[in-house]
């Protein structure tokens, strides 16, 4: 993304894929991503996942939620998140989560 520009986020096209097969878990999950660039030492995108609970292995993140609804359950313990558009999330590195996808989940990220 250049300098002084724009991107509408919430409408941006994705090319979804399904998610790995090690990593699904039940239902029919597609993942997209748009990488935007790199800001501040930071690379920043749009990613979104359709209906369905896959695994994951997360990187250092922090991200804001623009729709969708979710949770996320992690491996180590820590409390169940329930995401909905407007939440802001960090992610620590190295994490194994769980994502459970109602409604088709777009996030801004900053890794």
């Amino acid at each position: 993304m250049k300098s002084n520009s724009e991107v509408h986020a919430a409408t941006l096209w994705l090319e979804h894929e399904p998610a790995p097969a090690d990593q699904a878990v039940t239902g029919d999950p597609h993942t997209g991503v748009a990488e935007l660039g790199e800001f501040g030492g930071l690379q920043v995108g749009v990613w979104e996942m359709t209906p369905g609970v896959m695994r994951d292995v997360e990187a250092d993140e922090l991200f804001v939620v623009l729709c969708g609804a979710a949770t996320v359950e992690f491996d180590d313990g820590s409390p169940t998140l329930t995401l909905g558009a407007g939440d802001v999330v960090r992610l620590a590195e190295g994490t194994t989560t769980v994502w459970t996808v109602t409604e088709t989940l777009r996030k801004v990220y900053l890794t």
